[in-house]
């Protein structure tokens, strides 16, 4: 998975606020499939591969379920590594009577459901990236077509958690202004626009890959924010290339206007819709 390597920057980790710990565990285990590499009080973190952290859960002091609000986050999106996987997973899905919905993107196929606190959940697995088409610089990845593995021989029923090569593929926001982010996200933290989509979304990525961030305006323009005490999305980890990268990031953040938090390990903003960022390497 070269889009998500040394070789690119990334969305590595997501961390999310839910309302309660033990209800998030029971749906990230028993339906998502993931296995739990830390855990406490209020707190867990998640891992496919038994080492690597991908997603944790957060329980905020007098957490609130998530309400509609229009501002912060939309999903986060786990990357399965073959096309059997998704199908495996629908099939596990099914048994388990879970809504999802699914969407042919062209450059992947997807399937979406809500956890337990309506954090959204975004299931894909990628095309081959030498049958993706570019019209210039814009990748073409928003036909919806017919729903994914139509074909059923890519379902076995043998889904026994998530594969151990899952990755975080991508993040998608519901930003307060289309312009303010896109500067944020792209002189700023370095992403490349890949696709506009009505003037109401933006698909940003490094390396040529369709996109490693999602930004959009669908549930308005100016939109509040949510309560900091709300479920909803904490933080996400941006994986850098190297130090040098990410200092010049910061730097270029810091020009912009930026409050930034640097320690040694890591660099920690806000995007100009308050959703925190952390810069790694």
């Amino acid at each position: 998975m070269g889009f998500h390597d040394e070789g690119s920057t990334y969305v590595a980790h997501v961390t999310i606020k839910v309302a309660n710990l033990a209800r998030s565990l029971t749906f990230y285990q028993e339906i998502i499939g993931f296995n739990v590499l830390e855990e406490t009080e209020r707190t867990a973190v998640l891992t496919a591969d038994g080492r690597t952290p991908l997603l944790s859960l957060q329980v905020p002091i007098q957490a609130e379920e998530k309400r509609k609000e229009p501002q912060g986050f939309y999903h986060f999106a786990l990357l399965l590594p073959e096309r059997k996987d998704l199908g495996d997973f629908i099939y596990h899905l099914a048994e388990y009577g879970i809504e999802i919905g699914a969407a042919d993107h062209l450059v992947s196929e997807a399937i979406y459901l809500s956890d337990p606190d309506g954090n959204g959940i975004e299931l894909y697995r990628d095309r081959p990236s030498t049958d993706w088409r570019w019209e210039g610089k814009s990748i073409c990845s928003h036909g919806n077509g017919p729903a994914p593995l139509r074909n059923n021989s890519a379902m076995t029923g043998t889904w026994t958690g998530l594969p151990k090569d899952t990755v975080m593929g991508h993040i998608h926001l519901h930003v307060a202004h289309l312009e303010e982010a896109r500067t944020f996200y792209t002189k700023g933290l370095g992403f490349k626009v890949v696709n506009e989509y009505g003037g109401q979304a933006l698909f940003l990525s490094t390396g040529g890959y369709h996109h490693h961030i999602g930004l959009n305006t669908w549930s308005g323009v100016g939109a509040p924010k949510p309560a900091p005490n709300s479920a909803g999305l904490d933080s996400f980890l941006l994986r850098y290339p190297t130090i040098e990268e990410r200092n010049q990031a910061v730097q270029r953040l810091k020009e912009l206007g930026s409050t930034i938090e640097e320690n040694e390990d890591q660099a920690i903003t806000f995007d100009p819709s308050g959703n925190q960022v952390i810069l790694s390497s």
